[in-house]
Formats: structure tokens, sequence, C-alpha cells
């Protein structure tokens, strides 16, 4: 089972793409001969206001006093006081000026939004289809429908080479505005579907059952799902994890005997304290349910026997103070372990008794390979790494006794892209499926053959309007930060690109919860690039790239490293002749919106403009809200500042929202969700307010508000792109980019 990170934003790199189209002749980019390496705000055009007078949201006294500071919060009832209902009428009416004011802008500039739009839809493969894999004697996969938004998932049985269509999600999505597939499972004898969907953005997922044979749902119905699902080995039962009412937090996982009613399902874990996050899953053996609840750095981790049999096994208790990832094979639990090397060493022990201290230590830990995943398998196991920030996958035969572990890795054609393990389901596999890309690669599927150590490609992701990856370069390169930390970058542009700072940049970052960017392919970014910019992701501190230290570097009394690293890789850059001072746009979404927050506040000259999705920047009066569900655990992420003085000034020194000053800014997008359980939508619209408020500049700030979508934007593939045709065109207006 992977590494339970809860994540408040993971839905990193808005990654797309669109059709080989030349720089525009109206870019406003000017000649590298002419211009200075610095530019100030007013060397480029830049959005500006509309004419008609942007919404101003009303002040209102409101104060707390924490460890004798006084902090006022004038913008405060942007939070409805009966959330999570949001019905007070001063509230909606903000946000739907705010909606209206935006759509004036977009109206003029719909025709680029819409081409855009039609250059990422060219680049969607309307009748895509998986590679079928193999499981319990079906053979599965899921398709598109031209024309479709969800998938069709269907399977055939190996003995009759009889196909079904188990699950259509596009009939499901009837009549619903927003719906999403949270989890699916197929029972053990095959006869029973269950599945979880949700309607409305919140994350509160509905689940039914389905009879694969009539085709008619059984009376259960589960409400309140985190989202996962799984049938017991006896398939008498489905696990899951139950939401507390009106919270987005999860204390109890699950029994639910088909048959039953809700309210009689069993607990078979309950964690007690709102600081910690649990899920479960199962081991690649399938003889063990995993349960584990994770606050930061901490885990606990319970084994249970998969047919529900007995009392759950307590594998490493929260006071041991470290993380595992766990599988299991052959009697055996293979565990990596945090404890002794913030890189994971790997540990084997038995399922018969499987104390810490009969540990039994397969590998250390290094400071140049942080170990990041495993999976077992009946033959062999798999080790997912990154050695010195690049990837590798290691295939190794089980130990015999005290023997060295025999193992070997996999050569691929690249030297920096991300791979990682695919659809495995089987146990007793002799291949592994493997999804590979890079930052010039098209998303491909491996199938690697272990016996003759070789990769069969299955699939490589199709770009109907046409893509050469010749076109293309990519290269990854080390900035050095203030502090002398090398930080890693990864950038793509097209071929031609002159390293003279003359075109357009476009620069990402994310930096929390150990939260890896890998360097992956993005159809709807050729938008960009054949537009003539560049792109680059900063792997800041608070991620995970440079191993597990590198994520400790970024969070609690560290977290300012974060922000310091995505600001001085730009300068970086700028040195380094990539771009131009006020020639660069920026965007990153959830945590990545924080730092967003972050980078305008310490370096408003260096932006064209700002894209902030889903912002995460009321970080302080957040980890002062206890009442929020998903404040407890984070405090292991951010400090506590209701118990500790220091942390309140620590998180209040940096918090984007409350250092927000009289200044020009650079023009700004920003975006939410009202339904969003993981960043509230006043996160967003309090800093639209505060930052309209007091800059002093006439550069468009524009916030959307999605009043029936939560923390992903709207759902369906074409319902995104949209969204993201809309934040692209914002970002080349600002570069005067018009077609």
């Amino acid at each position: 089972m992977k590494r339970n990170y809860y994540l408040i934003s993971l839905l990193v790199c808005i990654a797309a793409c669109t059709p080989n189209s030349e720089p525009s002749q109206n870019s406003s980019t000017p000649n590298a001969e002419e211009e200075p390496s610095q530019l100030s705000m007013t060397s480029y055009p830049r959005l500006k206001q509309l004419a008609r007078s942007a919404p101003v949201a009303d002040t209102k006294p409101h104060q707390e006093e924490h460890h004798g500071i006084t902090l006022s919060d004038p913008y405060h009832w942007l939070k409805d006081q009966g959330y999570p209902e949001v019905d007070d009428k001063e509230v909606l009416n903000y946000l739907k000026a705010e909606n209206e004011y935006y759509y004036e802008f977009l109206k003029p500039h719909q025709p680029l939004a819409d081409a855009v739009f039609e250059e990422f839809k060219g680049r969607t493969d309307e009748t895509e289809e998986s590679v079928p894999y193999q499981d319990n004697g079906y053979e599965y996969r899921w398709f598109y429908r031209e024309g479709e938004e969800y998938r069709t998932r269907s399977r055939k049985n190996l003995a009759t080479g009889e196909e079904q269509v188990f699950l259509d999600e596009t009939e499901l999505a009837k009549g619903h505005d927003y719906f999403v597939l949270g989890g699916w499972s197929i029972s053990p004898d095959n006869q029973l579907l269950a599945y979880s969907f949700d309607t409305s953005g919140d994350e509160r997922y509905q689940v039914k059952i389905k009879n694969l044979a009539t085709g008619e749902h059984l009376q259960d119905e589960l409400a309140d799902v985190q989202g996962s699902v799984e049938f017991s080995a006896d398939g008498t039962s489905l696990v899951y994890a139950l939401l507390e009412p009106n919270r987005w937090l999860s204390k109890n996982i699950k029994a639910h005997k088909i048959g039953s009613s809700q309210d009689q399902d069993s607990t078979l874990y309950y964690e007690k304290d709102d600081g910690f996050f649990i899920g479960f899953g199962l081991t690649s053996s399938k003889e063990y349910f995993l349960f584990v609840s994770t606050q930061g750095e901490v885990q606990e981790s319970y084994a249970q026997r998969a047919d529900l049999s007995g009392e759950p096994v307590q594998l490493v208790p929260r006071s041991a103070g470290f993380q595992q990832t766990i599988d299991h094979a052959h009697g055996h639990f293979y565990i990596l372990a945090n404890d002794t090397h913030k890189n994971s060493r790997l540990i084997r022990v038995s399922d018969k008794a499987p104390t810490m201290d009969r540990w039994q230590t397969l590998q250390e830990g290094s400071d140049e390979n942080y170990l990041l995943n495993i999976q077992t398998f009946d033959s062999f196991f798999v080790l997912e790494s990154r050695v010195n920030g690049l990837e590798q996958m290691e295939i190794l035969e089980y130990p015999g006794g005290a023997d060295e572990l025999t193992r070997r890795s996999i050569k691929f054609p690249e030297t920096v892209f991300s791979v990682g393990l695919g659809v495995n389901p089987e146990f007793n596999q002799k291949h592994l499926r493997l999804s590979y890309e890079s930052m010039i690669t098209p998303d491909t599927v491996f199938d690697y053959d272990i016996v003759n150590q070789t990769l069969e490609n299955r699939k490589v992701q199709k770009v109907p309007s046409g893509y050469n990856k010749n076109d293309y370069e990519t290269e990854r390169i080390m900035v050095t930060a203030r502090d002398g930390a090398s930080v890693p970058v990864t950038l793509v542009y097209r071929k031609g690109f002159k390293r003279d700072g003359s075109q357009p940049m476009w620069l990402y970052g994310y930096g929390a919860y150990a939260a890896t960017i890998s360097p992956s392919f993005s159809t709807l970014r050729l938008s960009a690039l054949d537009r003539g910019f560049s792109y680059a992701v900063a792997h800041v501190r608070g991620g995970a790239m440079m191993g597990y230290q590198w994520y400790l570097d970024g969070k609690l009394e560290k977290r300012e490293n974060t922000f310091n690293d995505f600001v001085d890789v730009a300068n970086g850059l700028i040195k380094m002749n990539y771009a131009r001072a006020g020639n660069i746009s920026i965007s990153g979404r959830s945590a990545g919106g924080e730092l967003m927050g972050a980078a305008v506040l310490q370096a408003p000259e260096l932006w064209r403009s700002v894209n902030l999705g889903v912002p995460f920047v009321d970080v302080l009066n957040t980890m002062l809200d206890a009442s929020l569900p998903l404040t407890p655990p984070e405090w292991k992420e951010w400090g506590n500042p209701i118990e500790s003085a220091d942390d309140f000034k620590l998180i209040q020194s940096y918090s984007p929202y409350d250092n927000i000053g009289a200044r020009e800014y650079p023009p700004m997008f920003v975006s939410g969700g009202l339904n969003d359980p993981r960043v509230t939508y006043w996160e967003p619209a309090k800093w639209t307010a505060k930052m309209r408020a007091l800059k002093t500049d006439e550069n468009l700030l524009v916030m959307r508000i999605n009043m029936g979508a939560g923390h992903f934007a709207n759902s369906g593939r074409y319902g995104r792109l949209k969204d993201y045709a809309e934040e692209y065109a914002f970002m080349f207006l600002a570069h005067g980019i018009d077609k």
C-alpha cells in the first residue's frame, strides 16, 4: 500500500497541450538587444481593470486575540457562519458579483479562449481506450465513445470470450452538472460491482452495488463515504471509510454486510484523534487489508485478514514516530520505513509475528537513493526510487536466508523522465506494467518482461492534431538558492528557443507535503510552447525531488525556503537568459497557490501574470480554526498557532493573506470552488477582496468561483479543458498574445 499522504491540494500541474502554431505575431515580447535585463512592471503592456468598476467587498470589524496579539480580519464575514451550508445572501451576492466581473472580462476574449479550447480538444483522442489487463479470469479495459466526457468500462470473460459493459460513467453522469467516479471494486466471485461517485464536488461519495449478472442494483446504498471501496476476501462485505456528519474527516473504517442497512455496519478500525487522517487498502497478495492513520511524518499501521476474521494486528505504533509503505508476499510484510534514515530502508518481517523487534533490514537507507514505493508479486518485487533526483525502477528477487538481494534496474530511453507502476492487479503475473513519460514524450504504457528483461511498448498517447517530439527540447538544470542550496529546475521549450531573455516563460511550483512534480508530458502545455513560451518547473523544497530531507527543509520553521527557492529560481533563470524580469507568468494550485501568493508578495516585479488556483492563502486563520476537519491533521505540516505563540508568529509572518500590502501587483487570475472541502471558497474570496482593496495598480484581478464544484474544478474531460483554456487565455493576454 502506498504511503498515505493526504494532500490539501494535489492536483499538481495544469498539464495540457495544443497544435503546432508559431508564436503570435501580436506578441509584445521586447527585442533582446533593445531592452535591459531587468524590466519594471510598467515596461510591458498589462491586462487593465475593466471599464466597469470591480466588485468591492464590505469590511466588517472582526478581531481575535491569540497569545496577547490582536488579529484583525475585516473580511472574516465571507466565511458563511453556517458552513458547510453556504446560504448567506450577502456572501453569495459578493461571489456572484465577482463571477459577473470575471465573465465581463472574458466576453471580448472568448474567441481566444475558444480557440485554445479547440486546440486542447484537437489534441484529445476522442475514442481513447486503455491497454487491457487481466484479473481473476477477466480482461478489463476502459474507453471513450466519441464526444463523451466520461469513460465506459468493460470486461471480457477469458473462458467464454463474452464482453460486458459493467460501468458506464456517461450514463451515471446524466442529469448531474458535476460527476466524478471515486473508486470501484468487483467481488472475488465476479458477481457484484461496488462503485462510489460524487455529484457535487464536496468529496462526500455515495456507494451503490450492482449485480453484474442481472444488471440490477441491490438495495444497499451507502452515503458519506470517503471514496475508496473494497470487497472482503469472501465477498460478503464491503470495506469503506465513513466521513463524519458535516465534516470532511473519516474516523471509522467500516465493514458493510451485503444485504443489510448502513446503520448496521460494523467498525473495523476507529481513530479517536481528530489530528490523524485514516485510509485503507489491500496488499498485492490480497491476503490482508492495511489500515493506516497518518499525521504529518507519523504513521500508525495495522493489518487485518482480508476475510475480516480476527482482529487487526498492529505493525507500527504512532509512538514510533515515522512513516511506512507496506506490502505483503509469501508470509512476510515488506516495509519501507524512514525510521533510521529519512530516505527509508527496506525491511521484511514474518506475518506470524510482525513486531518491530523482529524486523530484518534488506537495504539500508541512503542519502542518494530515496525509496518511494514497493509492490510485491509472486516471483519478484519492485522498488521505485529517486536517485539524486532521477527516477529509477528496480526488479528484486525475494531473499533466501541472509543472502544479499539480487536486483536489476530497468533501462529507459531518456535521462530525465517520470515512471510509475501501472495497473498490475494479479499477484502471479510475469510482466510489470509501467507508465512512462517525459516533458517531451507522451504518456507511454510499457510492459516489462521479467524473464527476457525487455520493454514492450503497449500504448503511446495519441495526439490527433499532430505532435512531433523532435520539435521540442527539455533539460534539467540546477539553480543556486540564496542559502546555497542547489534547486533542480526542469524546462521544456520548442526548438529554436532563444536564450536571450526575449521569449515569455511560464514557471510552475508546488512545494508541500513531500509531493514531487515529476517531469511529465502535457498536451495542453503545447499551446503555450507553440506560442513561444518556455515552461519550467521549480522543484522547490517542501517537495521531495532531492529526497525526504528536501521536504523537511520546506516545512514548519523552514517553510520560507519554499518561497525563497521559487523566487531564486526565477532570478537564476533570468541571469541565465532564459527569461527577463517582468516576462514570467507563474501558476500553482492549492498549496502551490499559497506559494503563488507568497511569491507575488515577495517579488511582484518579476511576474507578468499570476494564476492562483484554489489557493491556500489564508494559512493563519485556517490553522486557528480547529472546527475545520482538515485543520488538526495539518498542524504537523504548518504548526499549531493555537497552542504555540512561536507557531502563530511564524505563520503570521508568511501567510499570504495576512501580508498583503499597499503596492503594485501584476495581473492575477484567482479560482475556487464553492463546495471545495480542502481549500474552502472563502480563502480565494478573502484574498481577492483584500488584494483589490489594497493594491495601488490598475492591473486586472479576476476571480472565478465555480458554484457547483469543488477542489478539482469542473468534471468531465471537456469541462475541465474549458476551465484551463480560460486560464491559458488570461496568461496569453498578459503577454500581449491575443491569438
